[in-house]
C-alpha cells in the first residue's frame, strides 16, 4: 500500500514560541539586547526561520536549562568555540562571557587549555581576539 498526500499526517510548524521568548530572554540577557534586536531586525525571509529556530533551540532550551550556570555554560562555550576556530563567534561569546560574570583570569585560562588541546595558534589567534574584547569593555 502506497502513500498518498491525502492520507500523510499533517505538516505542523515546529515554532515553539514560549522556547523562543525564553531564548530571547536569555540570548538578550549573555549577548546586550541591542545585538540581538539588530540580528532579528535585519534578518529577512531567508534568515528568519534560522534565526527562531537558533533563539528557540540554542538559548531557549540550551542556555534555559538551569542545570548548568550562564557564567558556567559561557566558559564551556569559549573553549569549545575556541576549539572550533570560530573567531567572529568567540569574540561574540567573549562579551557575553563577561557580562555572565567570566573575569578576565579566567577567560586567560580558557585560553591557555584551548592552546594546549587545539594548538598554540588558535590560542594565540584567542588572545587577539580576546584582546580586543577586553580592551573594549574596559573603556565602557
Amino acid at each position: 500500500m502506497s502513500s498518498t498526500p491525502s492520507d500523510a499526517a499533517p505538516k505542523t510548524s515546529s515554532f515553539d514560541e514560549d522556547l523562543f521568548l525564553k531564548g530571547l530572554e536569555q540570548r538578550k540577557a549573555t549577548l546586550g539586547a541591542a545585538y540581538v534586536e539588530n540580528n532579528l531586525a535585519a534578518a529577512d525571509e531567508f534568515t528568519r526561520p534560522f534565526q527562531e529556530a537558533m533563539t528557540a533551540w540554542c538559548w531557549g532550551f540550551g542556555w534555559g536549562d538551569d542545570t548548568i550556570d550562564a557564567k558556567t555554560r559561557s566558559m564551556m562555550n569559549l573553549a569549545m568555540i575556541g576549539a572550533l576556530g570560530k573567531m567572529h563567534e568567540w569574540e561574540l561569546h567573549c562579551r557575553g562571557a563577561l557580562n555572565n560574570g567570566v573575569s578576565r583570569e579566567e577567560i586567560r585560562a580558557i585560553i591557555h587549555a584551548i592552546a594546549i588541546y587545539c594548538g598554540v595558534p588558535q590560542g594565540l589567534e584567542c588572545f587577539r581576539a580576546a584582546k580586543a574584547v577586553l580592551d573594549q569593555h574596559e573603556q565602557g
